[in-house]
């Protein structure tokens, strides 16, 4: 498996922030969603705040990956949540740079890395089928 070097995106506030330094050394669950995308903001992002609570040796980050014209703000993104208030990190791939790097299929998709940088798995989905792949390879990565 070969180690990612760096993953740059955007915070919501528009600085750059190199994900493999910020969460160096530990496993990292990445969501790569679209606000427009149903099945992201229905199931994923709950999802993924689930396995924040359940995994707390886990880091837990969404990248909002941005296609065609489309543009996004931090307000835009905040209004997804009903408390207003983000549970995990959220960036910006604008372009959908790293969605692209990854080969995502699609919104959601998500990228575990285990604690040095490698794509332990990569789930495309929010349904019933991929949230237990999901669980699967989280027991399994985390047990290791």
């Amino acid at each position: 498996m070969e180690e990612i070097k760096h993953i740059t995106v955007t915070t919501l506030d528009g600085k750059a922030t190199d994900l493999i330094k910020e969460y160096k050394n530990k496993p990292l669950l990445i969501l790569f969603y679209n606000n427009q995308c149903l099945g992201c903001t229905g199931r994923a992002i709950p999802l993924a705040y689930q396995f924040l609570k359940e995994y707390p040796e886990l880091s837990i980050v969404a990248i909002h990956s941005t296609f065609g014209n489309q543009k996004i703000s931090k307000q835009d993104i905040l209004d997804v949540f009903t408390t207003k208030e983000i549970p995990f990190p959220i960036y910006l791939d604008q372009h959908h740079k790293w969605f692209d790097f990854f080969k995502c299929e699609g919104t959601p998709h998500w990228i575990l890395l285990n604690n040095k940088a490698q794509i332990f798995r990569s789930f495309y989905g929010s349904q019933e089928n991929s949230q237990n792949r999901l669980y699967y390879a989280l027991e399994e990565l985390l047990s290791i």
